[in-house]
């Protein structure tokens, strides 16, 4: 019989007298948006030499809508972590709405991860993770830097633009920068890159439910000592006097967290007390309050 040509060149490649030819990687094309607002929003950090003068690098907290390219949050931080995601989730729900899913890298305020750079673990949740579940938005984690391109062009549109802006405003600190991206620089830089979505719509929900500032906290149970108060990283905080109840020796509570800096203590769905970020009692803040 005739030998075809892909027999041929199998039997010669068994017998080692013809070498394999390396596979092709797969064809590679750009990911479609998708179709409505809020369907897909990602959330990432940069560093970067944002203020000029200020002679170090910040972390630019940016948030961003797939369908559109909105900038639907952004300002400056220290370091990045829990609490500066928290701002960014709480700034984008408060302005828009739920979204559907929020797609972010395995940074250790995101995911855990039983070995680096692994596979996340999905049953134990990190602050982020447990604020998300609650508010029933879809938690996706990034495993390439092709995965994150939007944003990450994002990032290189904002670094050749925003440091220049922010000089020539003439603006030196962290609290007059958020200021300015706030309310001048994100307005223009979405008037001018933000494009149509596919679809006419939203898939942006108005958030109805418990004070979403206490969901996107830090949330950490504690058991209240004898003298009636509780221990958190290093501060005292004085349970006062309530008309429902003695005291709270040995019960459970919690203590929440916020991205100001400001504390609550829970016991059950009822707020006991505020804080100031030192452990003083808030003024007039005080008195029973169910969330």
């Amino acid at each position: 019989f005739g030998l075809g040509y892909t027999w041929t060149k199998g039997q010669l490649q068994r017998a080692g007298l013809v070498r394999k030819a390396r596979r092709r990687g797969a064809h590679r094309k750009k990911r479609p948006r998708r179709p409505l607002p809020g369907m897909l929003v990602f959330q990432d950090g940069s560093p970067h030499r944002w203020l000029v003068d200020l002679g170090r690098d910040l972390d630019l907290i940016a948030t961003l809508d797939d369908a559109t390219g909105e900038l639907l949050s952004a300002f400056l931080v220290e370091e990045e972590g829990t609490l500066s995601s928290f701002r960014g989730l709480k700034e984008t729900i408060e302005k828009k709405g739920l979204f559907c899913a929020l797609y972010t890298d395995r940074g250790s305020h995101y995911f855990l991860t039983s070995k680096a750079g692994g596979k996340v673990d999905k049953q134990r949740l990190t602050q982020v993770g447990r604020a998300l579940s609650q508010l029933g938005i879809e938690h996706i984690p990034s495993y390439s830097p092709e995965a994150r391109g939007r944003i990450e062009r994002l990032f290189g549109t904002l670094q050749g633009r925003l440091p220049q802006e922010l000089r020539l405003a003439g603006i030196t600190d962290i609290e007059q920068a958020n200021r300015y991206i706030a309310e001048t620089f994100v307005p223009a830089f979405n008037e001018r890159f933000m494009v149509p979505a596919a679809e006419p719509g939203s898939a942006f929900l108005a958030y109805v439910g418990r004070a979403l500032a206490d969901i996107l906290a830090i949330q950490q149970d504690r058991q209240v000592h004898n003298d009636n108060t509780v221990r958190y990283k290093g501060l005292v905080l004085q349970i006062p006097e309530q008309a429902h109840r003695r005291h709270f020796v040995r019960a459970s509570v919690k203590v929440l967290e916020y991205p100001d800096g400001q504390l609550a203590l829970f016991h059950g769905p009822r707020c006991l007390a505020r804080y100031d970020p030192e452990g003083a009692p808030l003024a007039g803040q005080t008195q029973q309050r169910v969330a």
